[in-house]
């Protein structure tokens, strides 16, 4: 999986993205906003904005810029703003993996239904520890390889067509985690049949 392949793949996905995405998975959206502990005047960083389904649950007394490679949803997310004129809300077409802020820029950073769908998961998770404070809250929400034998070799299986319409199937959690040198502050299971991993790190730089 390749850049060019997830901006091809979400590009299709734009016009019916909020209809695949939103209900469903709204749940685990709003307790991994909840998980940051957002304080008057911080700072935020969305990782993978999309179409901006998380913008109406921030707090207005902070700041948040949201980043995504796909102009086509970026559009989208910035119609959303505009409608809702929230002006504590700005967005950035960029590169998850080479982020184009300065170390430690914000008090908060978090990336939902987002890491299995860059093509380094590792560079990313690195980016998004480099831009936060130390201390600062990481979130992540994901489906990540289910540890059950016989639906991680489903996963498996399903990966390589997956991987063609943009996202992994076949990521694992605790190994990802581990190459960033991070550990989770707090773990849940959210979402239908428990089947979406929220997970808090509180960033050790």
């Amino acid at each position: 999986m390749d850049y060019r392949m997830v901006k091809r793949a979400y590009a299709v996905l734009s016009p019916v993205y909020d209809i695949i995405f939103d209900k469903v998975f709204h749940p685990g959206r709003v307790r991994a906003i909840d998980l940051l502990e957002i304080k008057p005047g911080d700072r935020v960083l969305e990782v993978g904005v999309g179409t901006g389904l998380n913008i109406p649950l921030y707090p207005r007394d902070c700041q948040v810029i949201g980043v995504d490679i796909s102009k086509e949803m970026m559009r989208k997310a910035q119609q959303r703003i505009d409608e809702l004129r929230l002006h504590n809300m700005s967005l950035e077409v960029m590169d998850a993996s080479n982020l184009a802020f300065e170390d430690n820029s914000f008090d908060h950073v978090i990336a939902t239904y987002v890491i299995s769908a860059v093509p380094d998961p590792v560079k990313t998770l690195q980016e998004m520890q480099r831009v936060c404070k130390p201390r600062g809250h990481l979130v992540i929400l994901n489906h990540f390889k289910s540890d059950n034998p016989v639906i991680g070799t489903l996963e498996e299986m399903l990966a390589p067509v997956c991987h063609r319409i943009g996202f992994k199937t076949d990521l694992k959690l605790k190994p990802l985690l581990e190459r960033v040198e991070l550990a989770p502050d707090q773990l849940h299971r959210v979402n239908m049949l428990n089947g979406w991993r929220l997970v808090r790190c509180i960033n050790p730089q």
